[in-house]
């Protein structure tokens, strides 16, 4: 009978907690479906510039599902390159076809090789010459770049937004939860006085943890690094200023720690598939606009940019002025969610 008694108050706790079952049900199906349309997507199309004597290579690549550009001059090419609007670029040296990879995408690199090999025998076939040898250049990156390279600027930016939103959130909640915000509301502080002076006492760990992770993947784990430590710092720090204010104005719609933690399969999960681990090119057109609506997306593209392509300010204003924007507008609307605790 006492089992019995504690199986049904649990159950009760359950039942009345709309949340924790909407959440127990309804998230799982929503992952699955993410994970479903993330790993079923289309076979990712390389986008190969040709330029020069190269352009015979044209149609025997479009043959082989590529999307192929072509250039007036080498140059020309390598600009397009260079700003990653190309996964490839096909020149000719003699007789000699010179393939330079943008290289920073092992997907696309591989997706590039495949259609060059299917190319390259198909124009044997078709011309009756000898076994056409192209030389393999890359612009960023090497052959032998590891799989820690390419995906560690990616996962530097999700381990420092996943442990910042969730001791952040967790922290605030406590804070609610044991009175001492409602302490505060209770005094002639304002609303945004109250929410600056926490994101700034956070803010302060959240310095040295980004500053620690950084170093750590660089030095330590040996990560490939080719452009500025000091970016990659902003970056990080960026990211954690956007998880702090996120996770704080989460914590005000969760009743306990339980609560909490149940927005991370909503909120950081979907922001892991859609940050670059999977080319986004190979996503239904929705889900793309879904990605550019998170602020992981942002830092893992600049620390790409960073880390792997060595670029600089240019190459990462955007991204820095969208992760500022997006902690400005979670402070706005932590400022607007404590007027369920308060009126000023």
């Amino acid at each position: 009978m006492r089992v019995r008694a504690i199986t049904l108050r649990i159950l009760q706790q359950f039942i009345h907690d709309k949340r924790t079952m909407a959440l127990m049900f309804i998230a799982p199906l929503l992952v699955l479906s993410l994970m479903s349309l993330v790993f079923n997507g289309d076979a990712y199309e390389p986008k190969i510039g040709v330029s020069g004597g190269a352009v015979p290579f044209t149609r025997a690549l479009e043959a082989q599902n590529a999307t192929v550009i072509a250039y007036e001059s080498a140059d020309e090419g390598k600009a397009a390159l260079q700003e990653s609007e190309l996964d490839a670029l096909i020149t000719l040296n003699g007789t000699t076809p010179e393939v330079m990879l943008e290289g920073s995408n092992p997907t696309a690199n591989r997706a590039v090789m495949l259609a060059l090999t299917a190319a390259t025998r198909n124009l044997q076939s078709a011309g009756g010459e000898g076994q056409i040898q192209p030389k393999i250049s890359y612009l960023y990156g090497a052959e032998d770049m590891k799989t820690i390279d390419r995906f560690g600027p990616i996962m530097i930016g999700v381990f420092v937004f996943f442990f910042v939103f969730l001791i952040a959130g967790v922290s605030f909640l406590r804070e609610r939860t044991t009175g001492t915000l409602e302490r505060l509301l209770s005094t002639p502080l304002k609303r945004w006085e109250i929410v600056l002076g926490y994101v700034c006492g956070f803010g302060i760990f959240t310095v040295f943890q980004a500053l620690l992770i950084s170093w750590f993947s660089i030095q330590v784990l040996g990560i490939m690094m080719a452009g500025s430590f000091g970016y990659v710092l902003l970056m990080t720090l960026l990211l954690s200023m956007s998880a702090l204010t996120l996770g704080t104005l989460l914590s005000a719609y969760a009743a306990n720690e339980l609560q909490m933690i149940q927005f991370i399969p909503l909120v950081i999960v979907p922001q892991i598939f859609l940050s670059g681990l999977f080319p986004l090119d190979t996503l239904p057109f929705w889900l793309q606009r879904v990605g550019l609506a998170t602020p992981i997306y942002y830092g893992s593209e600049a620390l790409m940019n960073i880390m792997i392509r060595g670029k600089g300010w240019s190459a990462i204003a955007l991204d820095v002025y969208a992760l500022i924007g997006f902690s400005l507008l979670f402070m706005l609307l932590n400022v607007l969610a404590l007027r369920k605790h308060r009126k000023m």
